[in-house]
């Protein structure tokens, strides 16, 4: 466990970081050996019936992550405030609404898949494949939500090393689930599917062995588990908020994927190609993001307000230096690292297209750091519904791209979906998260018994 309420905001933020990191390369690096797997040995159709999922999975499991990280935070506001009881007391209550919502969002996201499809105007030359991937990924959304849930309560103590190991391990049993299942055993799309259901079960259940054995703290006693009503509105009201805030995003991320697919198959492998590699380079980025939540939520719970500026400031700065690497790297590199994923007469062309979409966004990359620094601060700090705002607005900037600019600009127009939509957000976040200050430092935040509430 680590209290990051004393010493350096830097020291703290790095360490904190740094196995976050580590966990998020991992992650992506069995993304990047899923699609290069799908793309050289299953075809371009493939390789676009993967991308074509991208903005549902996206909305769905973006909120499940989102509702995860809610929950951690009244528990990280506990954890700062020293009330040992009242943590425990909402990690019990948080894994009960969560075992229940990711039912029901299994069954009806399953039920309704083959129509979410159709109508995201996905290309008929790829939707099979589209439909047995993702198909399969929304049935096991149980276990993401359970290492997701599980990892986010750790974190909440300081720990984001032992994450990291059951990602890491998570990541390579994936990997070599991917081989067996579609060199070997010729699944397919379906087997890419299985190998990441399969492995974030196994990650999750041994995380929750993992918190059984060794983490006392979590603990929770027969009346901690008892369902306590006023707690769930607590979680809901962090939990949902961040939920929406993916989903609201990924509203516009699926009208602009529907925008992309009707330029053709090529257009959507190349989207594809060039959003694995810059999911390698977001994560330096989101881990600053998410450690500001853990951050902010310890630092608020301890009342010490003086140390939110400190931490915005060193965090954000740290990731406009990474965004400039970036950006050199990608110049430098880039048409390689597309070759990566697909080879053939049509190769040329999606690596070409999958480059310049790449270094539309590597540009606006400090843009992107500030929106992850300031969004996940002020959502540590205890304003949730202001995430809504900022991803609506997103929203709205992605819906612009792919009803105005894409028809105006084509591929192009795409390309300037997301930076467009970073800078609507940051528009909003930078003066709410000044506002959020202010009013938290007029005032007292305070824990009682079942409720957390701002006290003037």
């Amino acid at each position: 466990m680590k209290d990051m309420t004393q010493g350096s905001p830097v020291k703290l933020i790095v360490s904190f970081a740094m196995p976050m990191l580590a966990g998020m390369l991992f992650q992506q690096l069995y993304n990047l050996v899923d699609t290069m797997i799908v793309g050289r040995f299953l075809g371009v159709n493939a390789l676009a019936g993967v991308g074509a999922t991208g903005s549902i999975n996206f909305l769905v499991l973006g909120f499940c992550m989102g509702i995860c990280s809610g929950f951690s935070i009244p528990v990280a506001r506990c954890f700062g405030a020293r009330e040992e009881g009242e943590m425990r007391a909402f990690g019990a209550n948080g894994m009960w609404l969560a075992m229940g919502m990711s039912a029901v969002l299994a069954a009806l996201t399953v039920v309704f898949c083959r129509s979410i499809l159709t109508m995201m105007d996905t290309p008929a030359e790829c939707f099979e494949e589209a439909y047995r991937y993702i198909v399969v990924i929304f049935a096991g959304i149980p276990f993401i939500v359970l290492y997701n849930l599980l990892s986010g309560y750790l974190r909440s103590l300081g720990d984001s090393r032992t994450p990291l190991f059951f990602l890491v391990l998570s990541s390579v049993l994936n990997v070599v689930l991917d081989l067996v299942f579609i060199l070997r055993a010729n699944l397919g799309v379906t087997g890419a599917a299985l190998a990441t259901v399969i492995s974030q079960a196994v990650s999750g259940l041994l995380t929750l062995v993992y918190i059984a054995r060794r983490v006392p703290a979590l603990h929770a006693g027969r009346d901690e588990w008892r369902i306590s009503r006023e707690k769930m509105i607590v979680l809901c009201g962090y939990g949902i908020p961040m939920g929406m805030q993916y989903s609201v995003t990924a509203v516009g991320s699926v009208i602009l994927q529907t925008a992309i697919n009707s330029l053709g198959a090529a257009s959507v492998a190349a989207v594809t190609a060039a959003g694995r590699v810059m999911g390698f380079f977001c994560c330096p980025i989101d881990a600053l993001g998410s450690t500001m939540a853990t951050y902010a939520a310890q630092n608020v719970g301890a009342s010490r307000y003086d140390r939110l500026n400190r931490g915005l400031l060193a965090s954000s700065a740290m990731g406009f230096l990474y965004s400039a690497l970036s950006f050199f790297v990608g110049l430098m590199f880039g048409p390689e690292l597309m070759g990566l994923f697909i080879t053939g007469e049509s190769g040329a062309q999606i690596i070409s297209l999958g480059h310049d979409f790449m270094m539309v966004n590597l540009v606006f990359y400090p843009l992107l750091t500030l929106v992850n620094t300031v969004r996940f601060t002020i959502q540590g700090m205890g304003f949730s519904v202001l995430a809504i705002v900022a991803g609506a607005l997103e929203m709205i900037a992605r819906g612009l791209s792919g009803i105005v600019l894409v028809p105006l600009l084509g591929f192009f127009g795409a390309a300037l979906g997301s930076p467009l939509a970073w800078v609507f957000a940051d528009a909003f976040l930078i003066p709410a998260y000044l506002l959020c200050r202010r009013s938290l430092m007029g005032g007292k935040m305070c824990f009682r018994k079942k409720e957390l509430f701002l006290k003037k």
